[in-house]
């Protein structure tokens, strides 16, 4: 049984969606909360396996209550959905530490393909064999925990794409990783400009993550892929 905290002002929009994968999908719980406080103490309270959130909500919005979730949880998937995907919002979204969005109105049949593929994702991370840990220069990646490490004993925690990327190019430094890979691999999704655009915006953040490094770098090869080097 997945147990998804729906957080949506819409009353009637979130019975609905209660209702679709409920009874027509089948196999989830379905927790309701109608603002982003009231999100954040249902959160704290039954630890649900994946949240669910709109973005502008009364009382407080899905960006703050993300914020608030990030400062101390960063496995738990989150997925925004919502009408309101422009790339400014796309990347405020990402940078905050949304896994992924889903564009209204939608059928329960995609919300429940979304909600399957980022929880497969988590779970590919925990399942991964333990003490295996990959460095590059000062840096030591240790995906079973998320933990990305540097020598000076600063360490950072990853969200499971973060995670799931910097694995794929710490295994092969100096490697090309193409990005139709990357994107297949981490993102379930149909439209390739938004897929693409929160790629870039991944990256961004992992090189800012990198950068007590002069010498460890992430390249893009254009129009090729990612490659991550030690000069």
């Amino acid at each position: 049984m997945i147990k998804l905290l729906l957080v949506e002002d819409d009353a009637n929009l979130s019975y609905i969606i209660q209702g679709g994968l409920e009874d027509m999908i089948g196999g989830y719980e379905v927790i309701i909360a109608c603002n982003g406080k009231e999100g954040l103490e249902k959160y704290r309270q039954v630890k649900p396996d994946i949240i669910v959130a709109d973005i502008e909500m009364p009382v407080m919005d899905g960006y703050e209550m993300v914020r608030r979730i990030r400062e101390t949880d960063r496995e738990l998937p989150i997925l925004f959905s919502s009408a309101r995907v422009s790339p400014k919002d796309v990347v405020k979204g990402y940078e905050l530490g949304v896994d992924n969005y889903v564009k209204k109105p939608f059928l329960p049949e995609e919300l429940d393909a979304h909600v399957r593929a980022l929880l497969r994702m988590k779970q590919g991370n925990t399942e991964k064999v333990k003490n295996q840990t990959w460095t590059i220069g000062g840096y030591t990646l240790d995906p079973a925990q998320a933990t990305l490490r540097h020598i000076s004993g600063s360490s950072h925690l990853l969200t499971p794409r973060e995670n799931g990327i910097l694995e794929l190019l710490f295994r092969k430094p100096g490697e090309i990783i193409r990005r139709e890979i990357i994107l297949d691999k981490f993102w379930n999704t149909e439209d390739d400009y938004f897929a693409s655009r929160s790629l870039d915006v991944f990256v961004t953040k992992l090189r800012k993550l990198l950068s007590q490094d002069e010498k460890v770098s992430i390249k893009t090869i254009r129009g090729t892929g990612l490659m991550i080097t030690i000069s």
